[in-house]
């Protein structure tokens, strides 16, 4: 049954996703000027139990076509090797389930240590009883006691391009009767290997006279830097300064990518070291390990993988050799795709292009709807910036994400008296902006949005938390024009609530700050208008028909009747909707796609999605652990016209690449990116693991689409303005909001200004 179930996702595999050859050669700085090697440790580990075989196939058809396959040997009782990074066998394996009473104490290179380990045990119990789990609690679990412990020979007999087998504990071994150099020796007469490495010099030392250094690469394996090598004694950080020493019996190094760019103790990166140099200078190659997607690593990445790989091969100083990933696809759009080789930033012709539209400028870097965000979000190629306008108490229109000030100021250390409830603006209890005057709100300070923080621990760029200065209205519009982007972004709300309860007019206001910055006047920037209330585009579509109206739909839907959408044609021209309405998920599984995109776009409105991000916790499974093959999906599957995104670094970067599916010469391409076969991971779950799946999302519903004409604005009482008529407030939209708008206009204004400011390309 299970070497069916294996036979057909191999099958599905290799119709899913084309071999990708090497990038045409460029001078690369690495010690032979070619590209870096992808190196697949334990296959695609991210995503499948390590070297399992789903994951080894999935590394070889997703990566580019000279991806190695990694292998951390282990030996069982009757010598056979198979391949499992740690020695403790209950850490990747269900062996405790299988032996429950049978784990064992050892002493290993000094340290004891606890567990079932592979020399206790024939190769047959393993292969035929025990199966492999996932490590990390963060991965996929339900392929968890389906997929067999692979071995040596099985890896190898996939016939990957290459093949990297790591060995270590040769004391360990040798008290059981076993050899780890013998193994290796008859394996390399027996087996192409083109990588052996350790973190042992004896065995490197012992095994260099059986190795055709033709085809075999000898690499010693640093270990981090206070831990005792066995042969020397000395720490791998002494031995990190006696390269030359290395020299004499290995081709290369495989070190921690921290030996490379260390992270300081407030986890930002701190300056290369000379380790690649000093090694190249040798005429020794450099291999960085570590990398993981779904890792914690350096703030200054962003939680980006992309960005952090051009960081150790593509920064103009060095190049490692190779990387070694639990995400080898990753790796390998980096070099194919993502590096200055291949993207120069520049829009691919004859390519369809969305709109990357920053998300309270680029918030996921700064503080939100501050100087430093938008400045970030123009420096990272959005073509749109936005402005979420909020009023202060005495009537200043300000760039804020919400009128409630909780997440996006220190309000509560300052004003905490000033909290109330008002569920016409939103369920939960806020210190909002109409209850505090502006000179009152200029005394607080910005705070970066960490939406993962409580749930994850995934702080952002934690340095720059409070800085940034708010901006009002008219300041970002001065700065809208002053910067030539191709347009802005302006989100109305709460306007009904604020004309009937707190005498504030929203509409006349922003009406009011466009028409005095001109930008009635002019057509070189769009202007977009998103609100959820109809009632506001229908004021923008009679005063300012020029403009584009965006209906935003708050809610997940699962399909946009024709009647529904009717009624948002008359207010919108594009409709803004989440994530969840395009694809649904279980479990961070995809598990199947709506209709609504198709459903909208045939009825000629343009479609936005909200709101992107770059931390793994956002994405489905389905994306590796990376937000570019998310953007991929929704741009080149669904063809959605709008990105609208906290990091709009992560989305242009993707739009102006050369490895999109949707090229008019994909064949011509390095690499193709393809965006994931929605499903197919949940697919490959064994049936009776498989999770239930969610409940059907409800339709768009066309009584929920228009909202009553705005309410006059009341006066209030000049000794209290905080006291509001109590009386009903006006009735909002129901649960979903709205949606729509032509966009096509300002495209067309981002095509001509690009081809304008590139004409010599």
């Amino acid at each position: 049954m299970l070497k069916w179930f294996l036979v057909i996702a191999s099958l599905i595999f290799s119709s899913t996703f084309a071999q990708h050859s090497l990038p045409p050669k460029e001078q690369w700085l690495t010690l032979k000027g070619e590209p870096p090697l992808v190196i697949a440790r334990g296959g695609l580990s991210g995503v499948f139990p390590e070297s399992s075989p789903f994951a080894n196939q999935m590394a070889l058809v997703a990566g580019l076509r000279n991806t190695a396959l990694y292998c951390n040997l282990q030996l069982t009782k009757d010598g056979v090797g198979i391949c499992l990074t740690d020695l403790r066998l209950q850490n990747s394996t269900n062996i405790e389930d299988v032996f429950p009473r049978q784990h064992k104490s050892y002493i290993v290179n000094g340290k004891k240590i606890k567990g079932w380990f592979s020399v206790d045990y024939l190769s047959k119990d393993l292969f035929n009883r025990v199966y492999m789990i996932q490590s990390s609690l963060s991965r996929p679990s339900l392929y968890d006691g389906t997929l067999p412990i692979a071995g040596v020979e099985d890896v190898i007999g996939i016939k990957p391009s290459q093949f990297w087998l790591n060995a270590e504990h040769e004391a360990f071994y040798a008290e059981h009767d076993l050899s780890v150099s013998s193994y290796l020796q008859k394996a390399l007469r027996t087996t192409r290997i083109n990588f052996v490495s350790s973190s042992e010099i004896g065995i490197l030392k012992g095994i260099s006279g059986s190795v055709n250094i033709a085809r075999t690469k000898l690499i010693f394996r640093f270990l981090e830097a206070n831990e005792i090598e066995p042969t020397t004694k000395k720490t791998y950080g002494a031995l990190a300064q006696e390269l030359p020493m290395i020299k004499t019996f290995a081709s290369g190094i495989l070190v921690r990518k921290e030996y490379i760019w260390p992270i300081g103790q407030d986890k930002y990166v701190q300056p290369a070291t000379t380790l690649v140099m000093d090694a190249h200078k040798l005429g020794l190659e450099v291999y960085a390990s570590g990398f993981a997607n779904d890792a914690i690593v350096g703030y200054n990445y962003s939680y980006d993988p992309i960005r952090e790989y051009l960081q150790y091969f593509d920064n103009g100083h060095f190049a490692v050799d190779g990387v070694l990933s639990d995400f080898s696809p990753a790796a390998s759009q980096a070099i194919a795709c993502y590096s200055s080789f291949r993207n120069n930033g520049k829009i691919q012709p004859g390519l369809e292009q969305a709109l990357v539209i920053s998300s309270n400028g680029a918030s996921g870097d700064f503080p939100g709807s501050t100087d430093l965000a938008y400045q970030r979000a123009i420096d990272d190629g959005a073509d749109i910036i936005d402005c979420s306008v909020q009023l202060s108490k005495d009537g200043v229109p300000f760039c804020m994400e919400m009128a409630d000030l909780l997440t996006g100021t220190t309000v509560v250390t300052a004003f905490s008296a000033r909290t109330t409830t008002i569920p016409e603006v939103q369920a939960e209890a806020g210190i909002f902006s109409f209850d505090l005057t502006w000179a009152e709100i200029l005394t607080l300070k910005p705070q970066i949005s960490n939406p993962f923080m409580a749930s994850s621990g995934l702080a952002r760029n934690p340095a720059f938390k409070n800085k940034g200065k708010f901006m009002t209205l008219n300041e970002f519009l001065e700065f809208a024009k002053a910067k030539a982007v191709s347009g802005i972004m302006i989100n109305v709300q709460n306007a009904a609530y604020l004309a009937s309860k707190k005498g504030l007019d929203m509409v006349g206001t922003v009406s009011s700050a466009l028409t005095n910055a001109t930008f009635d006047k002019q057509s070189t920037q769009q202007v977009f208008i998103r609100s959820d209330d109809t009632s506001v585009l229908s004021f923008f579509k009679t005063k300012f028909p020029s403009y584009i109206r965006v209906l935003t739909v708050d809610s997940k839907i699962g399909d946009a009747p024709e009647d529904a959408l009717e009624e948002i044609k008359r207010f919108a021209q594009v409709v803004a909707i989440p994530r969840g309405s395009i694809i649904e998920i279980t479990n961070y599984f995809t598990t199947g796609l709506t209709k609504v995109v198709a459903e909208i776009k045939a009825s000629n409105l343009s479609v936005f999605v909200y709101v992107m991000r770059n931390e793994y916790v956002s994405l489905a499974f389905d994306y590796y652990s990376e937000a570019s093959m998310e953007i991929s999906t929704f741009v080149d599957y669904f063809h959605v016209d709008g990105i609208i995104t906290e990091f709009p670094n992560t989305a242009k970067r993707y739009i102006t690449c050369p490895c999109r599916p949707t090229q008019p010469n994909p064949n011509g391409a390095p690499y193709i990116i393809v965006p994931p076969e929605i499903g197919l991971l949940m697919s490959m779950v064994a049936p009776e693991a498989k999770p239930p799946t969610d409940p059907p999302l409800p339709p768009l519903d066309a009584e929920d689409i228009v909202d009553p004409p705005l309410p006059g604005v009341i006066k209030m009482s000049s000794t209290d303005p905080s006291d509001a008529a109590d009386g009903p407030a006006a009735k909002s939209s129901a649960a979903v909001s709205n949606v729509a708008n032509l966009f096509v206009s300002l495209l067309s204004v981002v095509v001509l200004n690009f081809f304008i400011s590139h004409s010599t390309l």
